[in-house]
């Protein structure tokens, strides 16, 4: 008498394209890690489908999604229930289909601290941050960085408008953790050029680095004792990251974060927090093999 297959429960994660992401990669090695009955796809939906899919997904069983480009607007307004760090961000990138509906959440802000603080071993507690750009991206993290009580945040913006409102939706946060927040545009870096000092960490949230385009930023951001942190990554050192250490800097890719916001959503998923370190030095040696 054969023995009944193993049930396991549906994740996956949308987008379009969705060909290239390394989630599924990454959440494999997860349940593997805990024992998690776990299967978990790629769901490439329509960019006039995603609403359809998802439900689609929902219906067939699946438990939960993660949300890429360019669906993270709309699964937010899809969520019916919203984490306080989805709706400081106004994006969504983890949904967790419960029985009383949709519950939305960003992971991407935690997955960017944890990496900071936990694999690159810098504390935000007391920093001076410098945050170049102003979008989406930028938005998703400021709250989780402001719950670090770092002694500052600069917001940087192309369109110093953009970095304006960004300062303006987060100073009542600012406030509540004892952090100064101010914007402006590439030219209000340095208020005061008699003290130009470097930030402790420079994290760049533009999305400058997936045509090697390099973000206007005032050179003296940038000393020895600074992070500079892009957020995107690649088999080579991004542009961001060159012109860092050209400039004396520690610099990072945002491969880290992309494990860390993985395992937040797992943990949003199972209650079970995975260890991301093994998964990311093995990610590590994958890129190195594509160099």
């Amino acid at each position: 008498m054969s023995a009944e297959p193993i049930q396991r429960d549906r994740y996956a994660v949308v987008g379009n394209p969705v060909a290239h992401s390394k989630s599924p990669y990454i959440h494999a090695q997860f349940a593997a890690a805990t024992g998690e009955r776990v299967d978990y796809d790629r769901l490439l939906a329509p960019l006039d489908g995603f609403v359809e899919h998802v439900q689609a997904f929902r219906a067939a069983g699946g438990r939960g999604l993660n949300v890429t480009v360019p669906f993270k607007l709309e699964a937010h307004a899809l969520a019916n229930r919203l984490s306080p760090r989805a709706a400081a961000a106004g994006a969504v990138n983890t949904l967790r289909f419960d029985e009383d509906g949709i519950f939305g959440d960003n992971t991407d802000g935690f997955g960017l601290v944890r990496d900071i603080e936990v694999n690159l071993g810098v504390s935000l507690k007391g920093a001076r941050v410098l945050l170049l750009g102003a979008g989406g991206a930028a938005r998703g993290v400021v709250l989780p960085m402001l719950e670090r009580q770092p002694r500052e945040i600069t917001i940087v913006n192309r369109t110093a408008q953009k970095a304006h409102a960004l300062v303006e939706q987060f100073e009542g946060a600012a406030r509540e953790f004892g952090c100064l927040i101010n914007g402006g545009g590439p030219d209000a870096v340095y208020r005061d050029p008699v003290d130009a000092k470097p930030y402790d960490v420079i994290v760049n949230a533009t999305a400058g680095s997936l045509d090697a385009a390099l973000p206007e930023c005032d050179a003296r951001a940038f000393g020895t004792g600074s992070l500079a942190y892009d957020m995107m990554y690649g088999a080579e050192p991004t542009v961001f990251m060159r012109h860092a250490e050209s400039l004396g800097a520690r610099a990072s890719d945002g491969l880290g974060m992309l494990v860390e916001q993985a395992a937040e959503s797992f943990f949003v998923w199972r209650g079970v927090r995975p260890d991301g370190a093994p998964v990311l030095a093995a990610l590590r040696k994958q890129l190195a093999a594509q160099a």
